[in-house]
């Protein structure tokens, strides 16, 4: 079989394996729950899969919503058991658990917002109404903790009541409403202090670098402690020029300390937002020295290893992501904060797929009544089919949000497809030159147009203020695969039809 075939079928396992996981638990994954609840102190953890309540399997949302009915609402406590994968967990409780469930996915394709649905938060400053401009700024730097922090399809804009108000309104796909207000809720203020003076707040005015990855960046050690584990994070920073000349004066005047002499008797303590979070001890070698360059530490803690392990590298990131942005510019307060259902949800993608397929199969019986040939018919069908399994894949790989604009560049990508395939096809069908020589004209055809078109759609990455990114990317996925994988084995496959 010729290579760029194999090409195209390593591809489609390849993207196959991409969207499908190969996990066959079955439960509901447990999403958010509070850490100061009951069912966290009795050991339900974020992640863990919920298989059964009170001997009762769950294996779907209505599973779940039928066993708790079943049992609440009660005027007394009652035992309530619940298994999940790492054992069973009993309480004892006249209220609903408290905790955010959802379905375990059959598949890494993630969906925007308007699809999946999400968290959203009215948020306006505390005892202040902002000005067009400050509302603006707080957006700016809210976008860029927001961004710091990796999440997708992210919505943040301005919104007025009607006295005239200014408030942030912030949309996030996939999120809860505690995660999502864990989020946004504190300001984030950072600083990093030497008895009662300031050597350096969080921001790009008095930190220049923040390692977030290799060496210099993660968890170095783990160990017991009194009450389960504890893991030790740390990471390196550059301070700006001004930074380090106040380090060089604050620390001019400290002494020796007379415990350790190797150190300075006081210590540089980190606070977030007004909360000392560690004391690092400063070398005697750093006295009245102008230093850009700074080791920040912390810890994380949990009833395991994985539990400290995990909660040092979010507090880690919460560290890392204030040092970037800085404090934002007032405190906030949030006035509303609720879930969003999916405006289109399962229904709409269900139609989508059935009218995706159903044109699919509309254009392959197109070709047989124009060429007469079932095993074109069947290479288009085939083909279109590959190139959205790949479209899929990459999406799934790199963790993309589906929105409804990257579903129309999905079915953009799949009708350029279909014109390259008749293009081929056509050329193949003169017989003025070799079969070989009319395919290699029909390829420099729909090489041509894949530039054009290329060109075309870079724009739109930047255009109506980013919402039709999604279209864009989709779109140049679909048509570079056409263009690089599935058109040159739609080729070979046409040659050998043709020949026989």
């Amino acid at each position: 079989m010729n290579w760029k075939i194999w090409l195209l079928i390593v591809c489609v396992l390849a993207s196959l394996l991409a969207i499908f996981p190969l996990n066959f638990s079955e439960g509901l994954q447990i999403v958010s729950l509070d850490q100061n609840s009951t069912e966290f102190e009795q050991g339900l953890r974020q992640g863990q899969i919920i298989t059964a309540i009170n001997g009762e399997s769950i294996n779907t949302f209505n599973d779940y919503t039928n066993a708790i009915n079943k049992f609440f609402p009660t005027e007394e406590k009652i035992k309530l058991t619940i298994t999940t994968t790492q054992g069973e967990v009993l309480l004892f409780t006249d209220t609903i658990p408290e905790l955010s469930v959802k379905e375990i996915p059959k598949t890494r394709i993630k969906t925007g917002l308007d699809l999946s649905g999400g968290a959203r938060a009215l948020v306006t400053a505390e005892e202040k109404d902002l000005s067009d401009t400050e509302l603006m700024d707080l957006i700016a730097v809210t976008n860029e903790r927001l961004n710091v922090y990796g999440l997708k399809d992210v919505q943040i804009r301005k919104v007025t009541d009607l006295s005239g108000k200014n408030h942030m309104l912030i949309e996030i796909a996939g999120s809860t409403p505690k995660e999502l207000e864990d989020l946004i809720a504190k300001q984030g203020k950072f600083e990093a202090r030497i008895g009662n003076e300031t050597v350096f707040s969080g921001g790009d005015k008095d930190v220049t670098y923040v390692a977030r990855t290799g060496e210099q960046s993660g968890i170095y050690k783990c160990g017991k402690a009194e009450q389960g584990e504890i893991c030790q994070f740390r990471f390196s920073i550059s301070l700006s020029e001004a930074a380090a000349k106040r380090h060089a004066k604050i620390t001019d005047a400290l002494g020796i300390s007379p415990e350790n002499p190797q150190y300075l008797d006081q210590k540089l303590e980190l606070f977030l937002d007004d909360q000392l979070t560690d004391s690092l001890f400063i070398g005697r070698d750093l006295k009245g020295s102008e230093t850009t360059q700074i080791s920040i530490s912390g810890s994380g803690a949990g009833a395991t290893r994985e539990e400290a392990y995990n909660d040092a590298v979010r507090n880690m990131k919460q560290l890392q992501t204030v040092m970037i942005t800085g404090s934002l510019p007032f405190k906030l307060q949030i006035e509303k904060l609720d879930t969003i259902s999916p405006l289109l949800g399962k229904e709409f993608i269900n139609t989508i797929l059935i009218a995706g397929i159903a044109s699919i199969l509309a254009v392959g019986l197109m070709i047989f009544l124009r060429y007469r040939k079932i095993k074109l018919s069947l290479a288009v069908i085939l083909t279109s089919l590959s190139e959205v399994a790949i479209i899929l894949g990459v999406s799934a790989l790199f963790s993309r949000n589906l929105d409804l604009p990257s579903i129309a560049g999905i079915i953009a990508a799949i009708g350029t497809g279909v014109d390259s395939q008749i293009i081929i096809l056509d050329e193949a069908q003169t017989s003025s030159i070799s079969l070989k020589q009319r395919i290699k004209r029909a390829l420099y055809i729909i090489l041509g147009t894949y530039i054009t078109t290329l060109f075309a759609l870079l724009p739109l990455m930047w255009a109506g203020a980013g919402l039709l990114k999604g279209f864009a990317i989709t779109t140049i996925i679909g048509i570079s695969t056409g263009v690089f994988i599935t058109r040159p084995a739609f080729s070979e496959i046409v040659k050998r039809i043709l020949k026989e």
